[in-house]
């Protein structure tokens, strides 16, 4: 099950941001990470929610001109590295406080991760498997809820604003693109610890030491939400002028406070995950530590384990095989004593002479196998005795469940 997705309303404030560059990001690394089509709008106009009305809205974003730029700090699960804030989303509130949302479902893509990878983005698709991840470890479902929801509604990303000849879906490409590079600018974590605000098991901070850190690392004041007393999310606010696919994005403060109390907060340490260089870069390591050699358990939807994965890639409750792991934690094979590991029209299998590439995704202390970003798996039965289950990609068959990687 999805986490449950916090909504926003604002109410406008101005405050211009000139021209920013991100720290740890450099002009050069947005043309070696991100082949992007062009909007060929203006960036020299008016920003969105400058004015009443709007002429062209494949080039000034409208009605929802006002963007948030939302990030987790998520410790119960923990996801991500230990050093960094993740992705929530981009979402586009309208000028006047109001919202839309799910705006066109004929273009709720599916299979994210093959979409970004049949369309040369598959550096962004790396960054997100680290920086844009589900707090149940369904990160596949999390990326279409969250262009579903918010990126059907971006007016600059209509499809008739597309470059002639773009390919179905080169929208939803530039909306995760863009997210990532805006996330990039960001870096909320290296800004807090510069001022002496990390996470603890004790301490406890006021919403004004969050606050005063961050606006003095940006200029801006963004907006702090909690669960009680524990941050949990941060919303940074943006107008935009030009196009979500190559616009700039004008920073502004907070229109609006977020839901954390004056005092008392508490800023968690996060557990089982690993560090990143630098929020600027790319992911650096896997959760825990990417295992040489792992068994490959199962765990069933009401979290219990049964059985694990045989050398040839059936689910049983026999005696595990043992899975060579080559690469890093965002691409890698498996290879077991039967051979190669591939996924073929969704079926999971070991012995043939291709092999698939997997990445690995943390769930509390559990390192779980994905699969192009998802690591939902499915089989049509559970198994028992000496019965051996054929294991899925994706959860359409009858009995689901994730693979938990045990280091050997």
């Amino acid at each position: 099950m999805l986490r449950a997705f916090l909504t926003t309303s604002a109410i406008l404030a101005s405050v211009v941001l000139a021209n920013a560059r991100l720290p740890g990001f450099s002009s050069a690394d947005s043309h070696s990470l991100f082949k992007r089509i062009s909007s060929g709008c203006s960036t020299s106009g008016a920003a969105s929610c400058s004015s009443g009305s709007v002429g062209n809205t494949c080039c000034t974003e409208s009605p929802g001109g006002l963007l948030l730029q939302t990030q987790f700090w998520d410790t119960n699960p923990s996801t991500g590295p230990s050093n960094s804030w993740t992705i929530h989303g981009l979402w586009p509130d309208n000028c006047d406080g109001t919202f839309e949302e799910n705006c066109d479902s004929s273009r709720d893509y599916t299979n994210i991760a093959g979409l970004l990878q049949a369309q040369g983005a598959s550096d962004t698709l790396s960054f997100m498997q680290e920086f844009w991840v589900d707090i149940n470890g369904q990160n596949e479902q999390f990326w279409e809820h969250e262009w579903a929801t918010h990126g059907t509604c971006m007016s600059t990303l209509e499809p008739s604003c597309l470059p002639s000849g773009s390919p179905t879906g080169a929208e939803a490409v530039a909306f995760y693109q863009t997210v990532v590079k805006l996330f990039k600018s960001l870096p909320t974590y290296d800004w807090l610890s510069q001022e002496g605000i990390t996470p603890s098991s004790s301490k406890t901070y006021t919403l004004s030491d969050f606050t005063s850190a961050l606006n003095k690392a940006s200029g801006f004041t963004p907006a702090l939400n909690c669960n009680g007393n524990t941050v949990n999310q941060i919303s940074w606010y943006f107008h935009l002028k030009g196009s979500i696919i190559d616009g700039n994005f004008v920073a502004i403060d907070t229109p609006a406070s977020g839901s954390c109390p004056s005092s008392g907060l508490k800023y968690p340490l996060k557990s089982g995950s690993s560090t990143s260089t630098s929020a600027g870069t790319s992911p650096t390591g896997s959760p825990g530590g990417l295992p040489s050699k792992a068994t490959i358990s199962a765990l069933t939807s009401s979290g219990s384990s049964l059985g694990g994965l045989l050398s040839a890639g059936k689910w049983s409750t026999q005696t595990p095989g043992t899975y060579t792991i080559s690469g890093s934690s965002n691409s890698f094979t498996l290879t077991s004593s039967k051979g190669a590991c591939a996924v073929t029209s969704g079926e999971f299998a070991c012995g043939g002479s291709s092999s698939s590439t997997f990445s690995a995704v943390t769930s509390g202390s559990n390192l779980l196998l994905a699969f192009q970003g998802s690591t939902a798996f499915s089989s049509d039965a559970s198994p028992s005795g000496q019965a051996q289950e054929t294991v899925f990609t994706g959860s359409s068959h009858s009995v689901q469940f994730s693979l938990t990687l045990i280091s050997t």
